[in-house]
């Protein structure tokens, strides 16, 4: 066996044994299918989420009493690379469109009262701006998710995600 043929086979070897990691690169890199219900750490029934309220009848207005279940946050999906659907509340947009909304799980979620507890909420933030025009629509939303409670005027959230890839949901 010459030198060169050696050469040939180790080059051989190298670039097939490089090109069996490849593929589990590419799945490493997928992003976890995450739903609602997902949001809510295992063990807690979503039906403990939901709290009392009671009405400020000089606002007119509808103030939830959430427990301690509706700020659990579920830490597996800390630093998780996720893929979730929702509807956009939007909070920072120009003439190019969206790059800062909160995500919720149905349509006129808090701006209808009283908003979802703070572990059905997630905070948005993405480069590339959404359009206005779809803004009724349904989307998938992909990107980096960390659990951080944080307040706004709409109410709390529990999750922030930095979304690298938005697409219309397709029922």
């Amino acid at each position: 066996m010459t030198e060169q043929t050696m050469f040939n086979r180790r080059a051989a070897l190298g670039l097939l044994s490089a090109g069996a990691t490849v593929p589990g690169a590419a799945l490493a890199n997928a992003p976890r299918e995450v739903m609602w219900d997902d949001l809510i750490p295992p063990g807690v029934p979503y039906s403990e989420i939901i709290g009392e309220g009671e009405i400020d009848e000089i606002n007119d207005f509808w103030a939830p009493i959430y427990d301690a279940n509706a700020t659990k946050l579920n830490e597996s999906l800390d630093g998780a690379y996720i893929r979730m659907p929702g509807y956009i509340i939007p909070f920072d947009f120009s003439a190019q469109g969206v790059t800062e909304f909160m995500l919720v799980p149905y349509v006129g979620a808090c701006i209808h009262v009283p908003p979802p507890p703070a572990n059905q909420l997630v905070m948005c933030r993405t480069k590339t701006p959404w359009p206005t025009d779809g803004l009724w629509d349904p989307v998938w939303v992909t990107g980096i998710m960390r659990t951080e409670l944080q307040s706004t005027e709409l109410g709390e959230t529990g999750y922030a995600l930095v979304a690298d890839k938005m697409e219309t949901y397709e029922w």
